[in-house]
Order: structure tokens, then sequence, then C-alpha cells
């Protein structure tokens, strides 16, 4: 009978709801696999054989990413109990975040959870990230090294690293992505980079990498890029969707705290992984118990904001705390609306507003143009009408027509510029949406004399 194939892995997740677990002991410099089995109980073993043939076994403990640190895993299962045991790991966690890096209270309690959901992340769809942004020296990477240190297999890379073994790490460890310097400008991974940050929060959107197979045959590979990820950057990325994405820390806006350590201690790395023994301990006790609950949702947010902290919130048991994390919530969604409401759609919407509420029918895209202009610094440039239509059709996805020669918004976009008015934080005030056979007859009109004497923008 030939011999089983060895499959080497870092951790599997069985059918039957068998865990697999690579467990690294680093003083004696050997890997072995954690298994827990259906029924609760846990063993350790030199590999684990498969229903359906093949043998799986531990990474080499001479792995490069063992020896390096650049993937951190678990030395063996810790103890972990009950759900009593769960309150006492929250306490601990956040005890350790706070005797090593300086984070705003609200913060450390949600770095605290988001460290466990790492380690069952699996049972959820969708995910968030955790950012720490803010200048140089303002403490961005201590906080990855202390937060990171507790996360399941985290793997440590930054901006600067070659996109390609991100790819394939990611893949073949999964874990969380730790990555520093993300906002790295004018380099030619900052594409691939915003792939696996759009496409990792949701389960089942791999991305497609071009390969070749020993035949020269095209055969692109799709790369798994699902799972948590703590981030470090300077400034906010230009896409909002990806913004969405991201529960932030803001650094360096107050004092650090004089007892916060210049240097790591040797002594945080012991911690580190008697810790990250304990929260293995509890995915091998909450795997199969934990999932979303949308009864915690956060009312008053946006879907997608909601979305990225469900996950988060369905793992947090105290009331009290999940309702200190959702004004944590409210608060970000606050600073995105004050952000939306000093950008040029914001200040493009409130003229189309006001336009609207002075006119009767359809409004003239010069006089949208004039509107916008009005609200300019003195050293900003005009816009003209031409470039108002762009704007109008391309950045708010709103419908010009050529009537008569000039383009126009019709006043049956009123609806649509009251949704984006509400995302943007901007107040129409009376441009309200007319019946739509009025809206109708009221668009048919000759344009006022000023706007058929207007600048008209050019097809």
């Amino acid at each position: 009978m030939a011999a089983a194939r060895n499959i080497p892995v870092i951790s599997r997740v069985l059918q039957d709801g068998t865990l697999v677990e690579t467990v690294y002991d680093v003083l004696k410099s050997s890997t072995s696999l954690a298994i827990r089995s259906p029924d609760g109980s846990v063993r350790i073993a030199d590999s684990f054989d498969l229903p359906s043939g093949g043998r799986l076994t531990p990474y080499s403990a001479a792995n490069n990413l063992l020896v390096t640190g650049c993937v951190l895993l678990p030395s063996k299962v810790g103890d972990f109990k009950d759900l009593g045991d769960k309150e006492d790991l929250v306490r601990d966690v956040r005890a350790f975040l706070h005797r090593y890096v300086d984070l705003s209270p609200g913060f450390e309690e949600i770095a605290a959870h988001y460290v466990l959901l790492t380690w069952v992340h699996d049972a959820f769809n969708e995910l968030g990230y955790l950012r720490f942004r803010g200048d140089y020296g303002t403490g961005k990477t201590r906080a990855l090294l202390a937060v990171g240190s507790l996360c399941y297999k985290p793997f440590f890379a930054s901006g600067a690293s070659t996109v390609s073994p991100i790819f394939h790490v990611l893949d073949a460890v999964g874990g969380t992505l730790v990555l520093d310097e993300a906002d790295l400008r004018f380099s030619d991974a900052t594409a691939d980079l915003t792939k696996i940050l759009n496409n990792g929060t949701v389960r089942g959107l791999p991305v497609l990498r071009t390969m070749a197979n020993r035949h020269r045959e095209l055969n692109p590979q799709a790369f798994r890029v699902f799972g948590p990820k703590l981030i470090a950057m300077r400034h906010r990325f230009a896409d909002d969707a990806l913004e969405s994405r991201f529960l932030t820390e803001e650094t360096g806006t107050r004092p650090l705290r004089s007892d916060i350590p210049i240097h790591l201690p040797e002594a945080l790395h012991a911690e580190a992984r008697e810790l990250r023994n304990r929260l293995l301990a509890w995915r091998f006790h909450a795997f199969g118990q934990v999932g979303p609950d949308p009864s915690r949702l956060v009312p008053g947010i946006e879907p997608r904001r909601n979305q990225t902290a469900l996950a988060l919130l369905s793992l947090v048991d105290d009331p009290e705390t999940r309702r200190r994390i959702a004004g944590e919530l409210v608060g970000e969604e606050a600073r995105v609306l004050q952000e939306r409401a000093a950008s040029p759609e914001a200040t493009m919407l409130a003229s189309l507003a006001t336009a609207f509420r002075q006119g009767s029918g359809a409004v003239s895209v010069s006089e949208v143009a004039q509107g916008f202009n009005q609200s300019l610094d003195k050293d900003d440039a005009p816009k003209s009408a031409k470039w108002t239509g762009w704007f109008l059709r391309t950045k708010l996805r709103l419908r010009t027509e050529r009537v008569r020669g000039v383009y126009v918004v019709p006043r049956s976009q009123i609806g649509a510029i009251r949704t984006l008015a509400r995302r943007y934080g901007v107040d129409v005030g009376g441009a309200d949406a007319q019946d739509s056979a009025v809206g109708s007859a009221r668009e048919a009109r000759p344009l006022a004399p000023d706007a058929r004497n207007a600048p008209v923008e050019k097809a």
C-alpha cells in the first residue's frame, strides 16, 4: 500500500468540523499539529490522516516564515474553560495593549475585541479592517507590532515589500495581514495592494493573477485574500469605498503616556506567545458557536459601515461595551460626513439645490457652474460649463439633457440629488421632487432668458 501523500499546512478546517492548527515551539525549534475534533477534544500530533487520502503535516520549523517571525503562531494550546474565561481573556488582551501602546480608550476596546475576531474570522462572510493613521513618529508601527502579535496567524509585511509573496503567503497561510506604510506613493505595487484590500473584506472574492504552467500555457490563478488586516499609513486612500472598510485610530493627536516604554522589551514576545496560546484554545472552544448577529447593527450609520462592524459587534457580549463601540462608529461616521461636506461633490450638490429652489423647471448646467464658482476660494480657477457637465455626469452620476441647444439637469433628477445630498451632508432645503406630470410640463417650458444667454456646454 502506497504511503499517504504529505500535505504541509499551517491550518485547515475540515468539513466535519475538525480544526487543525500548526503550533511552533520557538525554544525547541519544533512544530506539530494541534487538532480539535468535532466532539471538542484536543490533541497534539505529528500528522493527521485525511479521510479522503493524504496526510496533513505541519510546516517545518526551519521554514523562513516561522524562523524570522514573519508569521507568528502559538506554541501550544493554552487554557480556556468557559464564557467567563472569555471576559478574562479580553481584559488580559486589553491590559497587554495598554502596557505597550498608547491608544485612545475607545479604540483600545475595539482593538482588544478585534484581536478575538481575527481568531474566528472564518465564521463570518464580511470583515472590516483596523487602521492606525498619522505622521511618522506617532506610534503607528508600535501599534501594529503590539496588536499584530496577538492576532491569528499574523503575517508582517510593508508597502515596500514585493507584492507577489504577499499574494502567495495570504493564499497559503491565511490569517491576519499586518501591513506597514500601506500608502507608499508612486509605487508599482500600489494597485495590487489596493486589490488585496478591496477584495479581502468579503469571502469568495479572490484576486486573479496571470500565471503560466510549465508548458507556457496561460493558467490564471485565483489567490484568496479574505481575512482580517491591520494597516498603518500616513494619509487616506483616494478611493472612498476602500476608506469605508476601516476602523481608524488617528495617532499623534495627544501627548504620549509617560509609562509607555520607548523600546519594546523582550518580555513582550513571551507575553504575546502566552496570549496566542490562550486565544488558540478560545478558537477551539468558540468555533461553530459564533457568527453574525443582525440585532447588533448600529442604527443611524451607513449600511457599509454596519457591514464592516457587525462581525466585531457580534463578539462583544457586554451591552455597555457595545454601546461604547457603537459610539466610536457614530463618531467615525460623523468624521467621514464632515470630510464629504468639504468635498467638491458636496459643493456641487449645494449649487444644484440652490438652482432648483430658485427656478421652476430644469436647471441649466451653466447656472450650476455659476453657483459652484461663487463657492470657490478666490485663488481657485473658475470652472467652465463643460467641466461642470462632465462632473455632474461622471462624479455624481446625474443625467443631463440637451434642450434647444442648452444642457440642463432635468427636474426628474431631484430624487437622486436628495439621496446624494444626504450622503454628503448637504441641506437641499425646498428642492423637493414634484409630481412627474407637473415636472414634465415645467421642463417643456422655455428656459429663462438668463439660461438661454448663458455660456453653453458643448456636446
